[in-house]
């Protein structure tokens, strides 16, 4: 009789830690699959699901009616020599600007007041696209003044870099405004393939920041740093840019226009600029 009790225990202790062996295997499983899920839907948050495109977002964001290729230049002057780079600017660009062998037009020239300092920035337009372009560097490394200038200017400058940009459909045509004004450029580093997004949002919400007559510009690169975005504005000064842009925030649909857009930049930049002497945009 104690071996048949013996037994018993024996095989209730086998089934008891069989018992305990599959409920704690269920728990192990339970735990991971919930984890699993946890983990995938915390992955989802930060996973943008792109549209696949069958065309460039240059085809379908830039206006169709002309050809128009944009060069924005920067370029960081050494601190002692902005003065002199200034003068020596304000000639050569006009007088490029104004002859009808170049088919290109200076839109704009600045010197950065807040933001990057001792910085000047150029911003060209060519008609007629990258044929104009093309056109036109060749027939400057011909021309005798040119390369002495810039010959010259390559002793004022610590760095220089820029862009070939094309404007969006919904932007007004940068043209020769009347001053004294000051100008904000503001430039968006998109996330890669958000800029259909980004275009989106912005052919409705330009209609809201137009009342005022502040829009300038608005342009996305095509060569140099990919993905970003300018935006130039004008204001008569910083207090009347400070009003402006508050009384956005009174007009319907602008805080959503923020709220979907802040996603897709990767960093921001704001330069407050003062037009140079020969500047178009005064």
């Amino acid at each position: 009789m104690a071996t048949r009790v013996l037994h018993r225990v024996s095989s209730g202790l086998r089934d008891t830690r069989h018992g305990l062996h599959a409920t704690g295997q269920a728990m192990v499983v339970a735990r991971s699959l919930s984890a699993s899920r946890e983990d995938s839907w915390f992955k989802s948050l930060f996973v943008r699901k792109v549209d696949p495109r069958k065309d460039a977002h240059s085809h379908l964001l830039a206006k169709k009616e002309d050809s128009n290729l944009y060069k924005i230049q920067f370029h960081s002057v050494k601190p002692e020599c902005l003065d002199a780079y200034n003068e020596l600017n304000a000639g050569i660009l006009h007088s490029i600007h104004e002859d009808p062998e170049y088919p290109c037009e200076l839109v704009g020239t600045w010197n950065t007041w807040y933001g990057e300092q001792d910085q000047a920035v150029h911003l060209w337009r060519y008609r007629g696209g990258y044929p104009a372009l093309t056109e036109v560097m060749n027939k400057l490394r011909l021309n005798k003044t040119f390369m002495d200038y810039r010959h010259e200017r390559g002793k004022m400058l610590l760095s220089r870099r820029n862009q070939l940009l094309l404007e969006f459909s919904f932007w007004n045509e940068p043209v020769p405004r009347p001053g004294p004004n000051i100008y904000e450029l503001r430039s968006y580093q998109l996330r890669p393939g958000t800029m259909i997004e980004w275009g989106n949002y912005w052919a409705r919400a330009i209609e809201i920041r137009q009342q005022n007559h502040e829009a300038v510009g608005g342009f996305f690169s095509q060569i140099g740093s990919l993905y970003t975005v300018h935006h130039l504005w004008a204001y008569k000064d910083l207090q009347s840019r400070d009003e402006t842009r508050n009384a956005a925030w009174q007009r319907d649909g602008w805080d959503k226009v923020v709220y979907y857009t802040v996603p897709l930049i990767q960093h921001m930049d704001s330069r407050i600029m003062i037009p140079m002497k020969d500047s178009p945009l005064k």
